[in-house]
C-alpha cells in the first residue's frame, strides 16, 4: 500500500493488491493519484496469483470463491487435499479494499468517524467507539459519563446480536437448524431493541466523538429490560440443547483445534484467542470506562476447537446480559456529547485507542491536522490475526468441516479489506 519493500521477507505476494492492479500505484503514497485506472500506466497480469502447491499421489486441489451462494463478502479459498483430507489452505482476499484510509485523509473529523462505522457493518459501534476515543484521546477531551454507560450499552448489545447469529449459524453449519432458529430469533430482539433505543437496528451513527449523535429513545429502557429477561427465559433451553445433542457434539468438539502458543504468536485476540487460553479483553486490559466500574469475567477456555469457540461465545453471552443489568441500574443522568474543536491552536495532534468489538479488539490511530481534519486514521480489525489462523486450525480435518470452522472463526472480510 505504501510500496515499501523489506528485506528478508519469507512471502512477497501482494496481499491486498490484486495483479490487475496498475504497475508503480500504491495508494496511501501521498503521491497517490486518483485518475482513473484507464488513464494510468497498467501492466497485464501475466500469471495467477501463485498458490502454494503440494505433490504427491492422489492430491488434489478444490478451488472455493471468491463469489459464494448467499450475500457473503468475497474472498477466495484454495484447498489441497488428499481425499476428504485437508492438506492445505491458502486465503486470498482483497476482493473489498475500499481505500478507507485515503478516503479519510483531509477529511473533517466528523465524516472520519461516520466511514469507521461503516467500515464492518456488524461492528459499527465498536469500530466508531475506537475512533471517537483515539479523537478524544488527541484532542484532550471527554465524553460525559452519560455517553460513555450508554456507548458500552451499544456495545454489548452489538455482542449479543452478532454472538446469538454465529451459535445459530455454526449449529446450522452442522444441519442442526433448530437452534439456528431460536438463535436467529433471539439476534432479531436484540435488533429490534436497538431500533427502539437509537432508531437504528445496528445503532449506526450514534456513536460520535465527544459522546453520542442521539440519547436513548424513550422506550428504551422498558424495551432492553425485556429483552434480558427474555433472553434469560429462552437462552438457557438452548445452551442445553447443543450441550446435549451427541451427534452436534460430534461435529464440534475436537474440529478446527488452534494451538495456544500459535494464538499467542499471532496476537489473537476475541473469541478465538480466548478459545486457545489468551486470556486479552481489551475492556479489562488496558481497559476503559465505564468497565472499571463493572462487574464481568472473561471467559477463557483453552482446548482451541469449533466447540470451545461456541462456548466462549456462549459464556460472554451471559456476561453481557450481567453487563447490560449493571449499566442500565447505574446509568447517569446528563448530557450525551461535548463540542469539540479540532483546529485547537494549528497543532498537530495523535490519540490511539483499542476497543473490544465482538470478534476482538479494534485498534484506531488518529493524527489530526493543525486546521483541525484528519491528515491519517489506521484501523486495525481483529480479522487480521485470525484469517492466517483459519489456514491453520483446518490442516488435518476434513473438506466438510471446513464451513464449521470457518463460521467458528467469523472472521470480516470487510474489516481485513480496508
Amino acid at each position: 500500500m505504501y510500496g515499501i519493500d523489506f528485506k528478508g521477507a519469507f512471502d512477497t505476494r501482494r496481499l491486498v493488491l490484486h495483479e490487475t492492479y496498475p504497475a508503480g500505484c500504491y495508494p496511501l503514497e501521498k503521491s497517490f493519484t486518483n485518475a482513473p485506472v484507464a488513464t494510468r500506466k497498467a501492466v497485464p497480469p501475466t500469471e495467477e496469483y501463485p498458490f502454494r502447491t503440494i505433490s504427491g499421489d492422489g492430491v488434489y486441489q478444490i478451488p472455493v470463491g471468491p463469489v459464494h451462494a448467499g450475500i457473503i463478502e468475497p474472498g477466495h479459498f484454495r484447498f489441497t487435499a488428499n481425499g476428504e483430507t485437508v492438506v492445505r489452505l491458502e486465503e486470498r482476499l482483497g476482493y473489498v479494499h475500499k481505500g478507507i484510509e485515503s478516503l479519510m485523509a483531509g477529511a473533517p473529523i466528523e465524516r472520519a468517524a461516520r466511514l469507521a462505522g461503516h467500515v464492518s457493518g456488524d461492528s459499527t459501534v465498536a469500530y466508531a467507539l475506537a475512533v471517537a476515543r483515539a479523537v478524544e484521546a488527541a484532542l484532550g477531551i471527554e465524553a460525559p459519563p452519560r455517553a460513555v454507560w450508554l456507548r458500552a450499552l451499544m456495545a454489548e448489545l452489538e455482542r449479543l446480536a452478532n454472538h446469538f447469529g454465529d451459535i445459530g449459524a455454526i449449529c446450522n453449519d452442522a444441519s442442526f437448524t433448530l437452534i439456528h432458529a431460536h438463535c436467529g430469533i433471539l439476534r432479531e430482539r436484540v435488533l429490534r431493541t436497538a431500533d427502539t433505543c437509537w432508531g437504528h437496528r445496528l445503532m449506526m451513527n450514534v456513536v460520535v466523538p465527544g459522546g453520542l449523535a442521539a440519547d436513548v429513545g424513550a422506550g428504551g429502557p422498558a424495551a432492553v429490560g425485556g429483552l434480558v429477561g427474555e433472553i434469560r427465559r429462552s437462552f438457557p433451553k438452548l445452551i442445553e440443547l447443543y450441550d446435549n445433542t451427541a451427534s452436534l457434539q460430534d461435529r464440534t468438539v475436537g474440529t478446527g483445534i488452534l494451538n495456544p502458543a500459535l494464538a499467542r504468536r499471532f496476537g489473537c485476540g476475541g473469541y478465538v484467542g480466548r478459545a486457545a487460553g489468551r486470556a486479552f479483553d481489551a475492556r479489562r486490559a488496558p481497559g476503559y470506562p465505564p468497565y472499571a466500574s463493572l462487574r464481568f469475567e472473561v471467559p477463557v477456555l483453552d482446548a482451541g476447537d469449533v466447540d470451545a469457540r461456541v462456548w466462549v461465545r456462549i459464556r460472554e453471552v451471559e456476561q453481557s446480559l450481567a453487563l447490560i443489568e449493571q449499566i442500565m441500574a447505574q446509568l447517569p443522568n446528563g448530557p450525551v456529547g461535548v463540542p469539540i474543536d479540532g483546529a485547537q491552536g494549528g497543532e498537530t495532534r495523535e490519540g490511539l485507542a483499542l476497543a473490544e468489538g465482538f470478534r476482538g479488539d479494534i485498534l484506531a490511530w488518529v493524527r489530526i491536522a493543525g486546521d483541525g481534519t484528519v491528515a491519517r486514521c489506521h484501523l486495525r480489525d481483529p480479522s487480521w490475526f485470525q484469517w492466517p489462523l483459519l489456514e491453520a486450525v483446518i490442516e488435518g480435518n476434513i473438506v466438510a468441516d471446513f464451513p464449521l470452522c470457518n463460521k467458528s472463526f467469523n472472521c470480516s472480510y470487510s474489516g481485513h479489506d480496508l
